[in-house]
């Protein structure tokens, strides 16, 4: 389905049963000069001379067109009001300036080829796959269908809504959707929801951390701790007690086990995410991940940075002559650390 009219309603078909459908991408109309052009005419004759070789260009397009049987032609450029002439003359529907995209989409649809110059067109160009070819009117605009198709590539989905903020809220949600089934498509795994995932990293962190000395172990910790924070949240939206229900999650998660335990979005009570059926693609939860760790590497990097190249020595307000660096000096602290 796309927004568009056929260029002359009176004259031209807006129902046509087993449509053979052409596509262009190239102007049907007399080509313009791409610099300034004059002409200069001495007589009147030259005048209607002009025009006569306009016109004949138009109908040698129109006749290699036409000379192909197409019930259809759609153009991705202009189409003059002479071409529209000779196009309905021969019982041919026109639509013109459709944008690439949706050009691009019948042509999966029907199986037709894009062409780019009327010369090159040949019979395996013309679309024969769509069953139906229908202009509907919805509200105040038109809009072409092209259904009953034998094998589509592509479809349009149609949302109806009482209003346009409504529309969008309807139009994200599917998207969300598409991708969740792509994703699905693409790696078929699924976790926990509901902070059951996350309280199940955090535990093993936890107990990693207790095997490692020293400065090393902090790192663990705070990734652990940080990990907390989306079943936090959702005992906080659920307005339940926070303290006791994420210490009463930690116990349930402290020796490896429970690990499909959560919170429920709805009551805030502890539960099984698999008996509610509550799930997370593996994908998403994975790149979740490594995109948080990047950034804390990122912003540690940066505060490095920043901070190595802070300058000791305050300057003093009175002008104090250049100073040369002896070989005692190229060493000291003044240096940026690599």
């Amino acid at each position: 389905m796309f927004n568009k009219d056929v260029i002359a309603p009176g004259k031209m078909r807006r129902r046509i049963v087993n449509p053979r459908i052409m596509l262009l991408d190239c102007p049907l109309e007399y080509k313009k000069g791409e610099n300034m052009t004059n002409a200069e005419l001495m007589n009147e004759e030259d005048w209607h001379t002009l025009l006569k070789m306009e016109e004949d260009y138009i109908l040698k397009l129109c006749t290699q067109i036409a000379s192909f049987k197409p019930d259809v032609v759609i153009t991705e450029k202009g189409l003059s009001d002479l071409a529209c002439h000779y196009l309905s003359k021969h019982n041919i529907s026109a639509i013109r300036r459709l944008r690439k995209t949706d050009n691009n989409r019948i042509a999966k649809v029907c199986g037709a080829v894009i062409v780019n110059r009327p010369d090159e067109l040949q019979d395996s160009d013309i679309g024969t796959g769509a069953g139906l070819f229908e202009v509907k009117k919805i509200g105040d605009e038109f809009f072409t269908f092209i259904t009953e198709c034998k094998d589509p590539k592509a479809c349009t989905v149609l949302l109806r809504g009482a209003s346009k903020d409504l529309l969008n809220e309807v139009e994200r949600n599917l998207q969300d959707a598409m991708c969740v089934a792509r994703n699905m498509i693409k790696n078929p795994k699924l976790v926990p929801g509901g902070g059951a995932s996350e309280m199940s990293v955090s535990a093993y962190l936890k107990q990693k951390s207790s095997f490692v000395e020293g400065v090393d172990k902090w790192p663990y910790e705070a990734v652990a701790h940080a990990f907390e924070v989306i079943p936090r949240t959702l005992a906080q939206n659920c307005g339940v007690n926070v303290i006791r229900t994420m210490t009463a999650l930690q116990a349930k998660h402290a020796n490896g086990e429970n690990a499909w335990y959560g919170i429920d979005g709805n009551t805030g009570v502890i539960s099984d995410m698999k008996e509610l059926g509550i799930w997370d693609a593996y994908n998403v939860k994975v790149q979740t991940f490594k995109t948080a760790i990047e950034a804390a590497c990122m912003l540690l990097r940066i505060d490095d940075i920043v901070s190595g190249i802070k300058k000791k020595q305050v300057q003093s307000a009175t002008p104090s002559k250049p100073q040369v660096e002896d070989e005692k000096d190229v060493d000291s602290e003044q240096m940026i650390p690599e």
